[in-house]
């Protein structure tokens, strides 16, 4: 989870940032040519990420980038397709579920190897889910929390037991509970697994310098090597949006991601550039702390700020913002202006939405009629050096007009994230990445416990429409529970959704074969150099 908002600054200021890039190694990251197919075979492909993605180990891993990195070296059960399907990755077929909806059966892939030669197999996966289910500290708990008990069948066979019936299965075994790693680096590394991880995928781990680069070679072990053509991987962490774009423009990366919608004419006038933009599943939104006075996973209490107290006062600030004016003020009209945190493109959203309007007025004597004294102080959390400043300062400037004395509070984004889950915050300026099923964004988010439910939101009736939607096959059924839900969620006020991202991915143009759907997230399986 992370921020994705940016600003654009002049060019020749973003240029002089090129000095803020990460070091290379002093050789061309581009190999040699392969005439017959006229692709670059060879050649380490270097790619300036957002931030830094934080602990690599699948099952306590947290953030975007991480999701945005695994997918170089860790493979899941299950992908997202450009169409944003589930498909089979380390499963040989769509999981099975029973009549009763209480048993899952997944096929696996034969002769997949991990990238330490361990064989892959069900005894594997069953070693890594049991891990995410029961590892202290596990982040993928509660996505997993339906399931009972993982079988194995034979060596290509997965029983999965479910406590109830449990639809997003698939989804969830798309993302980070469904990465799989080698069962003999988990019995030699244990809790350390983060430091030097080992999967089944493509690339393998060749080092990292903390804040500053991870490093993948190509894999000799990879079930699919002949199509991966790179000779390596090298994610460069540079936060700064200006300065990724000026190491794009100099060539001190190839590819670079989330890049601000501001520098985009800029960087599409360069001849020496491709640019893909997406309209991507995430959100950007604030988080409101309700609830979170003891940290997440611990009963939730009361918080005694204005916002925390007062949903009506929440509604006011949500009133006096103006998103259409925020998303062309802020990305020159780039984002999808939303207020639910489905991706536009799911088929579970309502067909008309009732959003909170933009009513400055009607804000105006919600705040009056609240009885605090105004200007009423609010405390926005922000991460540092992420580009959310400048949003953070529309925000101040619109919630100060109807009473509202907003205080702008950056922190480094690792540890803003530590705040957050420790309910020491106020408001948080914060995204979510997004997920191709409607539960994984409602979950975890806003439910009881919830490893990401920052809010702190505690809500019986939230929680049965939660688990009711997910218990449902059919998407008719689920999409009127879910416009109950989002009903309900509205009523609660924690979370104020703004837009839906525009995201942008800058490259060389020698660069070609980047997988790059609507998730977000690069993939440089076939990925290579022109010659």
């Amino acid at each position: 989870m992370r921020l994705y908002v940016g600003i654009g600054l002049a060019a020749a200021i973003a240029m002089s940032l090129a000095a803020c890039s990460t070091p290379g190694d002093g050789q061309t990251s581009r190999g040699p040519t392969d005439a017959s197919s006229g692709a670059g075979s060879g050649g380490t492909m270097r790619v300036a990420i957002a931030s830094d993605p934080g602990t690599l180990d699948p099952t306590l891993a947290n953030t975007f980038e991480a999701r945005v990195v695994f997918t170089s070296f860790c493979e899941k059960l299950y992908d997202a397709s450009n169409s944003l399907k589930i498909v089979p990755q380390l499963a040989a077929d769509l999981p099975k579920t029973s009549a009763d909806g209480l048993t899952v059966t997944i096929a696996l892939r034969s002769g997949v190897k991990f990238n330490d030669g361990t064989a892959f197999d069900a005894s594997a996966v069953k070693t890594s889910l049991d891990r995410h289910l029961t590892l202290e500290g596990s982040a993928r708990t509660r996505e997993l929390a339906a399931v009972k008990s993982v079988d194995v069948v034979d060596p290509t066979t997965l029983r999965i037991n479910l406590r109830r019936p449990f639809s997003p299965l698939g989804a969830q075994l798309a993302d980070r509970a469904g990465l799989i790693m080698s069962p003999t680096a988990l019995k030699k590394l244990g809790k350390n697994f983060g430091n030097s991880p080992v999967c089944v995928g493509p690339f393998t781990w060749a080092g990292r310098t903390a804040g500053s680069e991870i490093k993948f070679t190509k894999s000799n072990d990879y079930y699919d090597a002949s199509k991966v053509r790179l000779r390596g991987v090298t994610y460069r962490i540079i936060t700064d949006d200006n300065a990724r774009a000026a190491n794009l423009q100099s060539g001190d990366v190839d590819v670079a991601e989330q890049l601000d919608s501001n520098d985009i004419p800029r960087l599409k006038a360069d001849s020496n550039l491709t640019v893909k933009d997406i309209s991507a599943i995430s959100y950007q939104g604030i988080s409101i702390n309700i609830g979170n006075t003891q940290g997440i996973g611990k009963p939730s209490g009361t918080i005694d700020t204005p916002l925390g107290r007062n949903p009506e006062l929440r509604k006011a600030f949500e009133m006096a913002l103006d998103r259409d004016a925020m998303n062309e003020v802020v990305y020159n009209g780039a984002n999808a202006v939303d207020c639910l945190p489905f991706p536009m493109q799911s088929e579970f959203r309502p067909e008309k939405p009732a959003c909170t309007p933009y009513d400055p007025a009607q804000a105006k004597k919600l705040v009056q009629a609240s009885g605090e004294k105004t200007p009423i102080p609010v405390d926005l959390m922000i991460p540092a050096g992420s580009g959310a400043d400048r949003l953070a300062q529309v925000i101040q400037s619109m919630a100060e007009k109807v009473g509202f004395a907003v205080r702008i509070k950056p922190q480094e984004f690792i540890s803003a994230l530590a705040a957050a889950r420790a309910g020491k915050f106020d408001t948080f300026l914060i995204g979510w990445s997004g997920r191709v099923d409607p539960d994984g964004n409602i979950s975890d988010l806003v439910t009881s416990g919830g490893s990401n439910n920052f809010s702190g939101v505690s809500d019986p009736q939230l929680d049965e429409l939660a688990t009711d939607a997910a218990a449902a096959s059919a998407t008719k059924e689920r999409a009127a529970i879910y416009v109950q839900t989002l009903e309900r969620l509205k009523e609660i006020r924690s979370n104020i959704y703004l837009y839906h991202d525009r995201w942008f991915l800058g490259f060389s143009k020698e660069v070609t074969g980047v997988a790059y759907p609507a998730d977000g997230i690069p993939r440089f399986k076939s990925a290579s150099f022109t010659p």
